[in-house]
């Protein structure tokens, strides 16, 4: 069924330790465009995740594919640069592996990061969105990586998602960006499964429901982070605008493009956090 398993695990932790002694605390996702923050990493090795057994190779532009384990802010990281998409045709059960990994070397809190797009029309291209909560649409129909055998090693069979965005490390990222005078709006996040973008009809259902940003991945990634355990703090970069009524045409190029503007902002916040943990 392609579930898996611990021993494809330990099989990609392994692979990982023959090119890195690190042992990370901080485990961090980059979204499209949002690499720069992997450039600044102190004595960093740099793994290609083609290297590593089972990983889910990215092909989309804008994701490097590659781990950076190093020091930031005087931190033990694991930066994924670019991640897997389930629209890529990656088994869900696989979009999960890079966190089962990060959890098996040690790491005990997940920033995760994408670039989204607005459903709320008071965010505008080049802001942060604080991810104060998500709305799990893939998985109310079943499609999660928890999907199958259970890895109680890791977590219970059903775990709680009544805090998925720790509180404490929300409250330290609004501190931060008050400090450095970064723009931090706030919402709740959707995964849809893409890879179309949504139509303005989607938009306004989305809206309805209460989402304020979509994307096409986090949510997986989040849920088997809370199984493991970890601590969780989410980013979105606004990369478009609302097109609520239909007007405009939205683009990968576009998205890499405001990638450009928010990934030094994006930088400036994860780095203040990680200095203060």
């Amino acid at each position: 069924m392609g579930f898996i398993t611990l021993e494809d695990i330990d099989t990609a932790v392994r692979a990982i330790g023959e090119r890195t002694s690190l042992r990370p605390k901080v485990g961090i996702i980059l979204g499209s465009g949002l690499g720069l923050l992997a450039e600044g990493v102190e004595a960093a090795d740099r793994i290609p995740v083609e290297d590593i057994p089972g990983w889910p190779i990215p092909a989309v532009e804008g994701h490097a594919g590659q781990l950076v384990c190093g020091n930031l802010e005087s931190q033990p990281v694991l930066i994924l640069q670019g991640r897997a998409h389930y629209y890529e045709g990656h088994p869900m059960s696989k979009i999960g592996l890079p966190i089962r990994v990060m959890q098996r070397m040690g790491a005990e809190i997940l920033i995760v990061t994408n670039a989204a797009g607005a459903v709320n029309p008071d965010f505008s291209p080049g802001e942060l969105m604080l991810i104060t909560d998500h709305i799990n649409l893939m998985g109310m129909a079943g499609l999660t990586p928890l999907r199958g055998p259970n890895l109680d090693t890791f977590g219970p069979r059903f775990p709680d998602m009544s805090q998925a965005y720790d509180r404490d490390l929300m409250a330290l990222a609004r501190e931060v960006a008050r400090e450095r005078g970064i723009q931090l709006c706030e919402g709740i996040y959707i995964c849809l499964g893409g890879p179309s973008f949504e139509t303005p009809a989607d938009l306004r259902f989305l809206r309805g429901i209460g989402v304020d940003a979509v994307g096409m991945s986090t949510v997986p990634e989040v849920n088997v982070a809370r199984h493991g355990g970890m601590r969780v703090l989410g980013v979105s970069g606004i990369s478009n605008k609302a097109n609520l009524d239909g007007q405009t045409i939205t683009t990968h190029e576009e998205v890499l493009a405001a990638g450009q503007v928010i990934a030094p902002r994006l930088s400036v916040l994860i780095r203040g956090v990680l200095h203060r943990l």
